[in-house]
């Protein structure tokens, strides 16, 4: 049996579809789970029944049903840019800086393997939250509003209590804290400014704060360097101001947003999808919310030849100082545990 349709979010747990909408105005009551493409399309699920831990009695996070279990996958995964495809794409970025139209562009490729039909995300997230946690994990499965997604992203995009709303961007990645570089520090504190100015939009003057700047967060396989920008929202902002003044997530497309958004088209030759997207929930009853940045994210689709396929996103910062191998091997690293994890193997042999 498929089970009841329902998504999780750590110890918080939505299920029961009560309605679909692609359209923003919509979260103004209930609880919604939420999706939003890197290219700017919403699916937003009101849920009927909620339960966290912090209600009375114990919240319940079941997971994939009894007796269904991840596949494990076989063969190498196609990469929509290849490495000299990614190798080239990083000369083009360094080629758009020197010619002073952007500073910064985040540039990724999509994984991708065949799925068997019967395959569940709910057993991937599973996996994930055992083999790779991750403080805004995430695991939404509801085919019939066309999200199956498993979130182990370690990022929020943002945290939203009352009219207080927090980014917390990551910029700067290596195995160890000792290998962060100077360019990892430049590159945070590029975003970290790009955040500041996008709250600002909506953020009563003078509220706007970096809390934290530039600390080092471990996660399982890598360190990331991680920024805490703040701001409270001016009276009456709705999601479609908040979203319309800070999507896409700076930390994933670069600076300045709109030219980085625009290499991004030109070089990048397939949608990212959800990956890079927003991933998470918005309570509007409570006034609080919790999207995450859709990094470290996997998703459920069909090909252009009616395929089942299993997709997977991962990049890396260009920036003048960049090094073409050393982006690659950025990219590798962000995939490699996650996709060994999906494919059923060691993180040491995946092939990505």
């Amino acid at each position: 049996m498929r089970g009841v349709s329902q998504a999780e979010f750590g110890s918080l747990v939505a299920r029961g579809v009560a309605a679909v909408s692609h359209d923003v105005d919509d979260l103004t009551s209930g609880f919604w789970v939420v999706v939003v493409t890197f290219e700017g399309h919403l699916t937003a699920v009101r849920m009927d029944h909620v339960r966290r831990t912090s209600d009375a009695g114990p919240a319940t996070t079941v997971g994939a049903p009894p007796g269904v279990a991840w596949p494990a996958l076989t063969g190498a995964w196609r990469t929509s840019l290849d490495h000299a495809a990614y190798v080239e794409g990083v000369a083009e970025v360094r080629r758009r800086i020197a010619a002073g139209t952007v500073y910064q562009v985040n540039l990724c490729r999509v994984m991708e393997h065949d799925l068997p039909d019967h395959a569940r995300l709910a057993a991937l997230g599973t996996v994930l939250a055992q083999g790779n946690p991750a403080p805004y994990a995430a695991t939404i499965d509801l085919p019939e509003a066309g999200l199956e997604v498993a979130c182990a992203s370690p990022e929020a995009y943002l945290l939203r209590h009352g009219d207080r709303v927090t980014s917390r961007p990551i910029k700067g990645t290596a195995a160890t804290a000792r290998e962060l570089l100077a360019k990892d520090y430049a590159e945070n504190v590029m975003i970290v400014d790009l955040v500041r100015h996008d709250l600002g939009h909506v953020s009563l003057p003078g509220t706007v704060e970096v809390d934290h700047l530039c600390r080092v967060e471990e996660h399982p396989g890598l360190v990331h360097l991680v920024s805490d920008v703040s701001g409270t929202l001016r009276a009456g902002t709705t999601w479609r101001d908040l979203l319309d003044a800070s999507f896409p997530p700076g930390s994933v497309s670069g600076a300045p947003k709109h030219t980085a958004l625009h290499a991004i088209a030109d070089l990048e030759p397939v949608p990212r999808g959800p990956y890079c997207g927003a991933v998470g929930w918005v309570d509007a009853d409570r006034g609080q919310a919790e999207l995450a940045v859709g990094i470290r994210t996997f998703w459920a689709a069909r090909d252009d030849g009616g395929r089942r396929v299993l997709r997977f996103g991962t990049g890396a910062a260009i920036t003048w100082g960049s090094d073409a191998e050393g982006e690659w091997r950025e990219t590798e690293l962000k995939a490699a545990r996650l996709v060994a994890l999906a494919t059923g193997g060691d993180a040491r042999h995946a092939r990505v």
